[in-house]
């Protein structure tokens, strides 16, 4: 049974100052429980939920690791942050959470996950060492670094950062060239041998590493550890799991907890896999689409990643069990999201990637501490909702100065207070496929693999530079499974969503050197002192509040 609503005590209305904000990684919304899933049990994120507010229209700026995050880190769209695919760098000098959290005196810290990826060409020509205070904090994405582990540490991935697990196996009798890899990566088959989690088939094997000693176990005990360390000093913690990502591998009982007939139905049509658009069908024809499109792999690989949710909503029982003891849960925010979702066989797709909820929707809970947010525990709202609104809601709760010349987001304070807020009419997310078979496969130039998605919480437009776009109306057919974009009875609704696109990329993106205010200010005081200009006589000049220079009569 899970624990009861959190009984409010008098520190809560006065010390709420810290954030526990945590990230799980390909974890799609609709597999938990408070989300309405009934092939899965998950009563601790569920429980998490009844103590704060369910948002149940989120979604992410990508469908993809690194610009998601990128996203979430910045409060900035992809399209401004300009880290638009996993390993593209973040430029030096963008913004992020930590340098505005810092600023008022918060503590910014990381234990897990970025995806993050340094403009060392960027801090080269400014002359920033890395080794630098200022260089540290531009490579991590401005946090300060607790544990970094990305996960996928195969040997030949460029940016491990995982030597920190690594180490912790060795520590425990896991040893090897690689543990990370031949422990939490690898299983035992039936006849002893070692298989590799890296093949689909071998996602039914329980992974080498025990239970406790798994990613997931190990990066919730970091985190547990570094709540306890901390001092009076406010502080944010971005707990950021590797899981459920792939390479589907769980350890034991994870691994065999669920089994083909616990699966949801899978999305799909033939009237999708039979579309005439070139670049769905390009895509549903890339390997890992046309393998996670058969069922048996489905079969194989779903309740893996089932176990693997499983698994964390256990640790997270653990994590919120420690809070509610230490006290935690009187002046700590907690929010709970993931950078998107995972396709799973749906719509004959297999990864993330592209529009449809199963991928760009996310589960968003935030229990927020403070005595305002009381009537609004355990409800929901649909308001649309974006993953950059992330930053901005932490600077409100840390009663920073908000930044809309930078942030693009909103607060979401206002939702959680219960007071009514328009956060907007449509949200955006963005993709950009350059790197992918499928762009090669449709001949179109990697300046123009660009996808935008303008969702006005009925009606899902996907604009599709130099071919025809998809539309989808999630009123009448919530699964996504019929494109109307090339009816002509929904041509109406076709140009007032490409308007609304048009109307978005017009604003201003990257104009943040200089706040409202400041423009404001520039514009009653007309030009600089000491600049005059097309004034025709000193009357006009006085008339207008301003004097000739003081070696001149007139």
């Amino acid at each position: 049974m899970a624990p009861k609503r959190v009984k409010r005590t008098p520190a809560m209305a006065e010390t709420p100052k810290n954030v526990l904000f945590i990230m799980a990684d390909q974890l799609r919304w609709d597999y938990l429980g408070c989300y309405g899933a009934d092939h899965i049990e998950t009563p601790n994120l569920d429980w998490l939920a009844s103590q704060g507010v369910r948002f149940n229209r989120a979604y992410v700026q990508s469908p993809i690791c690194g610009p998601s995050r990128m996203s979430f880190y910045t409060g900035r769209y992809v399209r401004s942050h300009g880290a638009t695919w996993n390993g593209f760098p973040l430029r030096v000098g963008e913004p992020t959470l930590g340098d505005h959290l810092r600023e008022i005196g918060v503590k910014c810290s990381l234990v897990g996950k970025t995806h993050m990826t340094p403009d060392k060409e960027g801090m080269k020509r400014l002359g920033i060492s890395p080794q630098s205070t200022i260089g540290a904090l531009v490579s991590e994405c401005g946090f300060d670094v607790i544990v970094r582990d990305d996960g996928t540490n195969h040997n030949d991935y460029p940016n491990r950062h995982a030597e920190d697990y690594d180490q912790y196996l060795r520590d425990h009798g896991m040893g090897g060239q690689n543990p990370w890899e031949e422990w939490a990566n690898t299983a035992i088959g039936p006849d002893g041998e070692k298989r590799t989690g890296w093949l689909l088939e071998n996602a039914p094997l329980a992974a080498r590493v025990p239970k406790e000693h798994s990613e997931t176990a190990w990066l919730t005990t970091r985190a547990i550890e570094y709540i306890d360390a901390q001092d009076d000093q406010p502080w944010l913690c971005h707990l950021s799991y590797i899981k459920p990502h792939w390479p589907y591998l769980a350890p034991a009982p994870y691994n065999a907890l669920y089994g083909a007939d616990d699966l949801p139905p899978v999305n799909r049509s033939d009237h999708e896999r039979h579309t005439d658009h070139p670049l769905l069908q390009a895509w549903m024809n890339m390997r890992v689409c046309k393998n996670m499109s058969r069922d048996e792999v489905r079969d194989l690989v779903a309740p893996c990643y089932m176990g693997l949710i499983k698994e964390l909503d256990d640790q997270m029982g653990r994590l919120f069990s420690h809070l509610r003891k230490s006290g935690r849960m009187d002046d700590t925010m907690i929010v709970f999201c993931s950078d998107h979702g995972d396709n799973m066989g749906d719509h004959w797709l297999g990864e993330k990637d592209l529009f449809y909820d199963c991928s760009a929707r996310i589960p968003l809970l935030i229990y927020d501490p403070r005595a305002e947010a009381d009537e609004t525990r355990g409800t929901e709202t649909d308001a649309l909702v974006e993953a950059i609104d992330l930053v901005p809601t932490f600077l409100d709760f840390f009663k920073g100065q908000p930044k809309p010349h930078i942030l693009e987001g909103h607060s979401l304070s206002p939702l959680l207070h219960a007071k009514a807020s328009d956060l907007r009419g449509f949200v955006v997310s963005e993709y950009d496929y350059s790197t992918r078979d499928a762009r090669r496969d449709v001949g179109v130039d990697q300046a123009d693999a660009r996808l935008t998605m303008i969702f006005d919480g009925r009606w899902k437009y996907i604009h599709v530079e130099k071919m025809r776009p998809l539309l989808f109306d999630l009123h009448n057919d919530p699964g996504e499974l019929r494109d109307l974009a090339g009816d002509p009875a929904f041509a109406g609704e076709l140009k007032r969503l490409a308007d609304l696109h048009f109307q978005w990329s017009r604003q201003h993106h990257n104009r943040i050197t200089r706040s409202s205010e400041s423009i404001e200010k520039m514009t009653l005081n007309k030009e600089p002192p000491g600049i005059l200009i097309g004034y025709l006589d000193q009357g006009e000049l006085e008339q207008d509040g301003r004097k000739m220079p003081s070696h001149v009569a007139s």
